[in-house]
């Protein structure tokens, strides 16, 4: 048996001491192994290490990062504790175990061991990365800014920290300082996907001719990553739209998709099917228990790009609502009922009693209490939950939901200009955008029927044509008194956490469609979702 190293936090140097030789050459081994992601190589190796010295520190802090990586977040939580169990003090241990925390869905236990470790050791980079990311997962922007420039100060030269930093900044709406986080990234990596992603995100900020061209010159590169190049073609395409050059920004966004369609193909017909059987199962709901539950929610669904962050910064302008965003909550509820049955939804809709549902729906207002700490009620913005609205009407009877719809040629071509990171996804070829719009549009056209009450359309062109009285329509059927600020929604200073942040801190504009530039070059969409050809519309 290995003698134990010291109980104080070691030097780097004397991370190892109490290690024979075989088993330090075996720890590095297994380092080495899990940074190149050969997992089953690195449990070999640490399998052995572990026999000969099962209570050496470092022999378990690796471990547990070894068990994260491979989804064993309880078991990571506890090899981690044993290791700090002799050094409780050691930070980097205390990073590794947050990292886990976080992974087993424990979000506050994660950022007080990221918090301990930065006290422990403030020129650390890593602590403060990892709280700024969880803290802007969170919403929690203005903390989240600090910990990323902290961790940017820190480690100049870690990229990630900037990108990330340019996103909390861009949310806070400090585009300025979000354009110079972005280009300090570029600066390390000129060919960084996610740096010029973040750019031409500020969607109401141009980029220059010579970030054209410099795309342009990158793009010609060879052995550029994919994710980069997929992310500096989306670039490419908004930069020549913004300088009315039309024929290029579609060939330069043509290929970006195609790109991202070859990594992960969309299976329309597939889809197809599961709108059906969703359908299909909704009709045998029963009736709610507390037809009041869920009240405090307001969700906004349908089509991404339709003005659905525009509807939540109008209702987060109200007093009693806290704009909460794209919260994945409703689907991860979903997913740990079908994970329970054993049975992918909708399969076991038909079985579900109404105290299922009425479980289900108090699990997902426990999981989103964080947002209703300063109001009485939240948005919950995630488009693509469209496709659970009709299970709501058991689930969370109380809600209200939201129907975002903009101009059907006009959403699928901003579909197809945003990159999503979503895969597989429909919007990377203009047919499976029309595929996709007609199973939500006949969806949400079933369930509004079903329920007119609890469901609203919310149209983006009346909105534009009469703001005041469609606002006041939209808050009387959210049960939310008028209140004068939600006119000037562009001036409330919340976190905005989407593609759209830069749009909605401006007033209302009418020059937003943009499909009409590109003439015949749109017919496949205007095809497949039954318009007239371009040279069918009327000049």
């Amino acid at each position: 048996m290995a003698a134990l190293p010291p109980s104080a936090p070691p030097s780097p140097d004397a991370r190892l001491t109490g290690l024979p030789a075989s088993a330090v050459a075996r720890l590095q081994a297994a380092a080495r192994a899990i940074r190149d992601g050969a997992t089953a190589q690195a449990a070999q190796q640490l399998d052995a290490v572990l026999h000969e010295a099962p209570a050496h520190p470092e022999a378990l802090r690796l471990y547990g990062i070894l068990l994260t990586r491979t989804g064993r977040h309880a078991e990571a939580v506890a090899a981690l504790q044993r290791a700090l169990a002799r050094w409780p003090d050691d930070a980097l241990a205390l990073t590794d175990l947050g990292n886990a925390q976080q992974a087993a869905g424990r979000i506050d236990a994660a950022l007080a061991t990221w918090r301990r470790a930065a006290e422990l050791a403030p020129r650390e980079p890593m602590p403060h990365f990892n709280l700024g990311r969880q803290l802007q997962l969170l919403g929690e922007t203005e903390p989240a800014i600090a910990a990323l420039s902290q961790a940017v100060e820190l480690a100049p030269g870690f990229l990630p920290a900037h990108i990330l930093l340019g996103d909390a900044l861009v949310h806070r709406g400090r585009f300025d300082e979000a354009d110079a986080s972005y280009r300090a990234a570029l600066r390390l990596h000129p060919a960084c996907g996610d740096a010029w992603r973040g750019l031409a995100n500020m969607k109401t900020r141009p980029l220059s001719d010579q970030d054209r061209a410099q795309l342009a010159a990158l793009l010609q590169r060879d052995g550029l990553a994919p994710p980069d190049r997929i992310a500096m073609g989306y670039a490419l395409g908004k930069v020549c739209e913004d300088q009315g050059r039309y024929a290029e920004a579609f060939s330069a966004l043509r290929e970006a998709n195609a790109e991202w369609h070859r990594l992960a193909p969309w299976n329309a017909g597939a889809f197809h099917a599961q709108v059906s059987a969703v359908l299909k199962a909704d009709r045998a709901l029963p009736a709610p228990l507390d037809p009041a539950l869920g009240t405090e929610a307001i969700f906004i669904v349908g089509l991404p790009r339709s003005g659905s962050t525009l509807f939540e910064q109008i209702l987060a302008t109200h007093p009693q609502v806290e704009g909460a965003s794209e919260l994945p909550d409703l689907g991860l509820v979903i997913q740990e009922e079908s994970a329970r049955r054993r049975q992918a939804f909708p399969q076991w809709v038909e079985a579900a009693t109404a105290e299922d549902w009425q479980r289900l729906g108090r699990r997902y207002l426990e999981r989103t209490a964080r947002w209703r700490r300063q109001r009485p009620r939240h948005t919950d913005k995630l488009p693509e939950n469209w496709l659970y609205a009709g299970v709501l009407r058991a689930m969370l009877p109380g809600a209200r939901i939201v129907d975002a719809r903009r101009d059907a040629l006009e959403a699928g071509w901003s579909c197809y200009k945003q990159q999503f990171y979503a895969r597989p996804h429909f919007a990377c070829t203009l047919t499976d955008i029309a595929a996709y719009t007609r199973d939500y549009e006949r969806a949400m056209a079933a369930w509004q029927a079903a329920d007119p009450m609890r469901l609203r359309i919310q149209s983006y062109e009346a909105l534009l044509d009469h703001p005041e009285g469609e606002i006041r329509a939209l808050l009387a059927f959210c049960a939310l008194p008028f209140d004068a600020a939600c006119l000037d929604f562009h001036r409330a200073m919340r976190s905005v956490r989407t593609p759209s942040a830069a749009q909605v801190r401006q007033p209302l504009r009418r020059d937003t469609a943009r499909a009409g530039h590109y003439g015949a070059l749109l017919d496949p969409l205007r095809f497949a979702l039954g318009l007239p050809r371009a040279d069918e519309v009327p000049a």
